[in-house]
C-alpha cells in the first residue's frame, strides 16, 4: 500500500498533535522529542508533525510518497529520471527516527517531494550532519538536493 505522506512544521506541537488526533480520530503512531506522526489509514495519509518555532505560524515542510519497498523506491527514481525530472536518491539514510531509501524530486513551485520506504526505527532525528527536516532557508529550497527535506 502507498499513501501520500504531509510534512508540516508546527509552533506548538502538542497542540497540534491534539487538533490531529481529534480531526483523524487517532494518535500519533510515532511520537519522539520534536517530532509526530500518524499513519492515518482513511484517507490513506502520513501526517508527519516536526515542532518548528513558536513565531513561525504551521507551514509546508515537504510531500511525499511512502511506498512498500525499496524496489518501489528505485522504480521511482528511474520513471522520475525518464521524464526528465532531476532527483536525488539517498539509501540507508537516517531521517525523522527512521532508516529510509528515498528519491527527492522538486515541483515547479520548489516544492520538496520524496517518494521513500521506511526500512527500520531509529533512535535519533537526523544522521550527524544530515539537514533532515532542519529549518532551510528559502535559496537552499530552490535547489533540486536531498537536503530539502526528510521523512
Amino acid at each position: 500500500m502507498s499513501r501520500v505522506q504531509l510534512a508540516l512544521r508546527v509552533p506548538d506541537l502538542n497542540a497540534s498533535i491534539a487538533f490531529y488526533s481529534k480531526l483523524f480520530g487517532t494518535g500519533p503512531a510515532k511520537l519522539r522529542d520534536g517530532y509526530a506522526n500518524f499513519a492515518i489509514t482513511e484517507p490513506p495519509l502520513k501526517l508527519v508533525l516536526i515542532e518548528g518555532t513558536a513565531e513561525e505560524t504551521t507551514r509546508l515542510d515537504h510531500l511525499g510518497v511512502e511506498v512498500e519497498s525499496t524496489e518501489s523506491v528505485h522504480a521511482a527514481a528511474a520513471r522520475l529520471s525518464e521524464t526528465g525530472l532531476a532527483t536525488t536518491e539517498e539509501n540507508d539514510t537516517t531521517c525523522c527516527y527512521a532508516l529510509q531509501d528515498k528519491v527527492w524530486v522538486h515541483g515547479p513551485g520548489q516544492e520538496p517531494w520524496e517518494v521513500y520506504v521506511v526500512k527500520a526505527d531509529a533512535g535519533t532525528l537526523a544522521e550527524q550532519g544530515s539537514t533532515c527536516c532542519a529549518e532551510r532557508a528559502d535559496t537552499e529550497a530552490k535547489e533540486p538536493a536531498a537536503a530539502s527535506g526528510c521523512c
